[in-house]
C-alpha cells in the first residue's frame, strides 16, 4: 500500500521505513505532528500478518498519541514505532540496536518509549544507541514507572465523570465495576475501597481477584459479564473494545470511566452511550497519566509538578463532559475536537515563531 493511499493518512509529518539488511530488522517509525513539540509515543513489536497491516497500526497510533499529547497540553507532538516481528522469537540486541540508530538518525524529532513488545528489559540497549529515550527507569532522572500516576489520573477523572452524571463528589457508597486488576486497576480499586466505594472485580487472573476481594471486600464477577454488572460506574482497565454493539446496550452503569486504551470498539459507540444517557470519560483522556510521567521525565519536571497535570485530567474531562452537553454531540467526538483544537494552535503559534 503506498502510504499517501492509506486510508489512515492523516498528513502524518514523516513516516520512515526501516529496512537493515544485516540484522533483519524491519520497522516504521511515523511522525504524526510535531506541532506541540518533538513527537513522543511508544515502540511496539508485533508479528504483523501483512507490512500494510503494521503501517495501519502505526499511523493510527501516532495519531493517536497526538490527540493524547495535545488534550494532556503537553510540549510534545504524537509519534509512535512498530518493530515487525515476533518479540518471543526475533527480538535481540543487534535489532534493537539499528532500530535505536533510526530514531537516533531523526535527530530527536522522536522520542521514543514502551509499548507492547518492548519492556523495561529491552530500553536500556536501545538507550544506547540514542538519546532520544523516555519512559523507563534512568540514572540521573526521575523514575520511569507510570504505572501509580496513571491511576491517579483515572481516579480523579472517574470522580469527575461521577460528579458531572451523579452530582456528588464522592464515590463513598456507589458501586463501582472493575475490568481489570493490573497494576492500574488495582490501584484504582485502593483508592476507590478507601473513600468508601463498593467494588465488583473481575479478572482473568483469580489471585488477583482473590487478594482485591480479600483486601477491599469486593464481589467476583465474571470476565465476560463485568461490563453489564448491576453498578453506578463502569470503569474497563484491561483490554480494548470493550464497549461494542453487545455491551453499550446492555451496560448498566451510568457512568463509564476508566484506564484501558480503545474502549470503544468503534466511533459510533460513543453515540449510543449519549443516547442511552450514559456518561463516557474518553479514554485517551483519562489515562494521560502515564504519558505526563513520561514528559516529565523527558522535561525534568518535579514530582509536584508531574501530579499538578495529572490532577488537571479531572478539569479536562470536565470541560470535555460540559462541551458535549451544550453541542450534544458524544464525549469521544468533542475530545477530538479539543484534541484537534490545540494541535492547530501550537502550528499557528510555531509558524509566527519562524517568521
Amino acid at each position: 500500500m503506498n502510504v499517501f493511499d492509506s486510508p489512515d493518512f492523516d498528513h502524518h509529518e514523516q513516516v520512515t521505513f526501516v529496512d537493515d539488511k544485516a540484522t533483519g530488522l524491519k520497522a516504521i517509525i511515523s511522525v504524526h505532528s510535531t506541532a506541540m513539540g518533538p513527537a513522543c509515543g511508544g515502540t511496539r513489536m508485533y508479528p504483523y500478518a501483512t507490512a500494510d497491516d503494521a503501517l495501519t497500526d502505526v499511523l493510527r497510533l501516532s495519531r493517536g498519541m497526538s490527540y493524547k499529547n495535545a488534550i494532556a497540553d503537553l510540549p510534545l507532538g504524537g509519534g509512535k514505532a512498530v518493530i515487525l516481528g515476533d518479540p518471543a522469537k526475533d527480538k535481540n540486541e543487534a535489532r534493537l540496536t539499528a532500530y535505536a540508530h533510526a530514531v537516533e538518525a531523526l535527530g530527536g524529532k522522536y522520542i521514543t518509549a514502551m509499548d507492547v513488545g518492548v519492556g523495561p528489559k529491552d530500553m536500556p540497549v536501545i538507550a544506547r544507541g540514542t538519546k532520544y529515550v523516555a519512559g523507563f527507569d534512568q540514572p540521573g532522572k526521575k523514575g520511569g514507572d507510570s504505572g501509580p500516576l496513571t491511576a491517579l489520573g483515572v481516579f480523579v477523572g472517574l470522580k469527575a465523570a461521577v460528579k458531572h452524571r451523579l452530582g456528588t463528589d464522592t464515590t463513598k457508597g456507589l458501586t463501582v465495576a472493575m475490568q481489570g486488576l493490573g497494576k492500574v486497576g488495582m490501584d484504582v480499586a485502593r483508592r476507590l475501597h478507601a473513600e468508601g466505594a463498593r467494588l465488583i472485580v473481575a479478572d482473568v487472573s483469580e489471585d488477583a481477584v482473590r487478594r482485591a476481594v480479600e483486601a477491599f471486600g469486593a464481589r467476583q464477577a465474571s470476565p465476560d459479564g463485568i461490563a453489564t454488572a448491576d453498578c453506578d460506574v463502569f470503569s474497563p482497565n484491561a483490554l480494548g473494545a470493550i464497549l461494542n454493539d453487545e455491551t453499550v446496550m446492555a451496560i448498566k452503569a451510568k457512568v463509564v470511566a476508566g484506564g484501558a486504551n480503545n474502549q470503544l470498539a468503534r466511533d459510533p459507540h460513543g453515540k449510543i452511550l449519549m443516547e442511552r444517557g450514559i456518561l463516557y470519560a474518553p479514554d485517551y483522556v483519562i489515562n494521560g497519566g502515564g504519558i505526563i510521567r513520561v514528559a516529565g521525565q523527558i522535561y525534568d519536571w518535579d514530582d509536584a509538578e508531574t501530579e499538578r497535570r495529572v490532577l488537571a485530567i479531572a478539569d479536562t474531562l470536565s470541560a470535555i463532559f460540559r462541551r458535549a452537553e451544550s453541542e450534544h454531540l458524544p464525549t469521544n467526538v468533542i475530545a477530538d475536537r479539543m484534541a484537534v483544537e490545540r494541535i492547530a494552535r501550537g502550528s499557528q503559534a510555531a509558524s509566527k515563531a519562524a517568521e
